[in-house]
């Protein structure tokens, strides 16, 4: 492997894709909550600098092209895995999220069935924008975990009472309650509508990437 600084940061982004789930057996809850979304925000960043400074300092290379998408994969489905554990299997969160680890996993697979002729499936720029709206998505439902477990911290639960006491404004405000009920409510939902949007755009790539392979997949070539 050549070790040049776009390889560098696509490596580390690989390996702080398996970190993000390691903080939730390290560290507590918020603190958990707080450095799994660093991690992830930090190694998604990369992501866009790894590419840009390969293609300005010509350091493009195979090992770097193969890593890339392994990367964003990884973070990908890790940390919607993640997410799924203290969503408590929220139908809303774990359709897309299913739809996107199917879609990564089918891919994958007609890649290496296709061998040699993989660059048939070459990454297209709208998967790039699929890949970006995925880790937009994540990174702001990392960020309802973090106002989900402060409720969580001072108060006995989420319990119907407890919600109903904060809606209807007779629940006294100690230490950010009530913000810290709303910011979850605000990024849970906006996490959710950005994971159905990076969902349809991943069925969309999906079935290019077939299409495309399919003259491939003919029993007479």
């Amino acid at each position: 492997m050549t070790w040049t600084v776009p390889n560098i940061l696509t490596l580390l982004r690989l390996l702080a894709a398996p970190g993000v789930a390691v903080m939730f057996l390290y560290f507590t809850r918020p603190y958990a909550d707080w450095f799994a979304l660093v991690l992830f925000v930090v190694a998604a960043i990369t992501d866009w600098f790894d590419g840009y400074l390969a293609r300005s300092w010509r350091q493009e290379t195979k090992m770097g092209a193969m890593l890339d998408p392994i990367a964003d994969k990884a973070m990908v489905v890790i940390a919607l895995m993640v997410i799924t554990g203290f969503s408590g299997m929220n139908p809303w969160f774990l359709l897309p999220a299913t739809v996107i680890m199917f879609r990564e996993v089918f891919v994958s697979g007609l890649r290496e069935f296709l061998g040699d002729t993989a660059g048939t499936l070459k990454v297209t720029n709208l998967a790039k924008w699929k890949t970006t709206l995925q880790m937009v998505a994540i990174a702001v439902l990392f960020a309802t975990g973090v106002f989900e477990h402060n409720i969580l911290d001072r108060t006995t639960g989420m319990d119907a009472a407890t919600v109903d006491a904060i809606l209807d404004g007779t629940v006294e405000d100690h230490v950010g309650l009530v913000w810290n009920f709303y910011a979850s409510m605000i990024t849970w939902w906006s996490g959710v509508v950005l994971l159905w949007l990076a969902a349809a755009l991943t069925l969309v790539t999906g079935a290019d990437y077939l299409f495309k392979a399919l003259p491939y997949l003919r029993d007479d070539r």
